[in-house]
């Protein structure tokens, strides 16, 4: 598929193809939901921690009979019902289980996200950009003329280092590497622009990876 290629100085820009396989795929909303669950899992290392009751020390004894009383039945003092007992069912730290994903299924669901802006009409690509823009009001006037809010920029290491200083400060903006494209940030933002290297970079390693 043929994609126009945007341009921040306003000169006029060709078109650039980009694999159907890549903008054109039918979207699993459960497969991409699957993935994105698995990135916020990783995203934030789980650090709360309480004692359970087989960690608490003190003594083991049985602190009442086990019958007679006519009451409960304790074990001992370490149980969660007690002061300075366990903590029944509360959070265990590092112990949880981290959650795992195929890399074809990561690979595939960036595809399906891609498609996804595509087919809302809100996929754009950026003609790569050699000049340094330092002013703010330049990239937003950019920004203003193409009707765009609420971006996510991806781009190369050259393009970055150009547009970042005039980009950085406006809201609702957020600039991210090729080799750091992913799905949460793809839909956080409602429209998503891809410098035309960082496109053929994701081209490239979706189509050439053999996992």
């Amino acid at each position: 598929m043929k994609f126009p290629l945007l341009s921040i100085d306003g000169s006029k820009a060709d078109s650039i193809e980009i694999s159907d396989k890549l903008v054109k795929l039918k979207v699993n909303h459960k497969l991409i939901k699957f993935v994105i669950d698995w990135q916020l899992n990783h995203a934030k290392p789980r650090v709360a921690k309480t004692k359970q009751r087989n960690e608490i020390k003190g003594s083991t004894k049985k602190i009442v009979p086990q019958k007679g009383s006519g009451g409960a039945r304790h074990a001992s003092k370490k149980a969660p019902l007690f002061v300075g007992g366990g903590v029944a069912h509360g959070p265990k730290g590092s112990v949880y289980k981290v959650k795992k994903i195929n890399k074809k299924v990561k690979k595939l669901a960036l595809a399906q996200t891609l498609s996804k802006k595509n087919f809302d009409k809100n996929l754009h690509i950026l003609a790569d950009v050699k000049k340094e823009i330092k002013k703010t009001k330049e990239f937003y006037k950019f920004l203003e003329k193409n009707k765009l809010a609420n971006v996510l920029i991806i781009s190369d290491s050259d393009s970055m280092k150009n547009i970042n200083k005039s980009a950085r400060n406006i809201k609702d903006v957020k600039l991210i590497k090729d080799e750091g494209t992913n799905i949460y940030d793809l839909f956080k933002y409602k429209n998503v622009i891809i410098t035309s290297s960082s496109a053929k970079k994701i081209q490239e390693r979706f189509l050439n990876e053999k996992n």
